[in-house]
């Protein structure tokens, strides 16, 4: 097996690290989807779509990162889901109908991601402190 550092692409991981990068991904790619098909066809601020479904493009540039491995980008996510929270919240409570579970539906994905950012940091860091010589 070789050595899990905090900075390399691992070849072989513990399963733990394994699920909280598919978790992450899985929960930004949701993320996305919701965001887009609340602003153009859910539930859009205006009728026809709204302007906000631009909200997801900092939401892309992650991915990439996310699906390399790169410990930096879980890191900053982490920290680019809170105006994703704060949004929910709003929304969710001054929202009705569809457009209020939307929100929630938003903040609970951005609580998701979050913790599986952090996880994934946590054990990642902890995996190669125990394998380092």
């Amino acid at each position: 097996m070789q050595p899990l550092s905090a900075s390399s692409t691992p070849h072989a991981v513990p399963p733990a690290v394994a699920r909280t990068r598919a978790l992450a991904i899985a929960a930004l790619a949701a993320m996305i989807a919701l965001g887009l098909a609340w602003e153009l066809w859910l539930a859009p601020l205006r009728q026809g779509g709204s302007w906000w479904a631009l909200k997801v493009l900092p939401l892309a540039i992650p991915l990439a990162g996310l699906l390399k491995w790169r410990l930096y980008t879980f890191r900053w996510l982490s920290l680019l889901v809170w105006p994703y929270v704060a949004e929910g919240v709003v929304r969710g409570s001054n929202d009705a109908g569809l457009s209020a579970l939307l929100a929630w539906g938003q903040t609970s994905l951005a609580l998701l991601l979050f913790a599986a950012c952090a996880a994934h940091v946590r054990l990642r860091l902890r995996a190669a402190h125990v394998q380092s010589p």
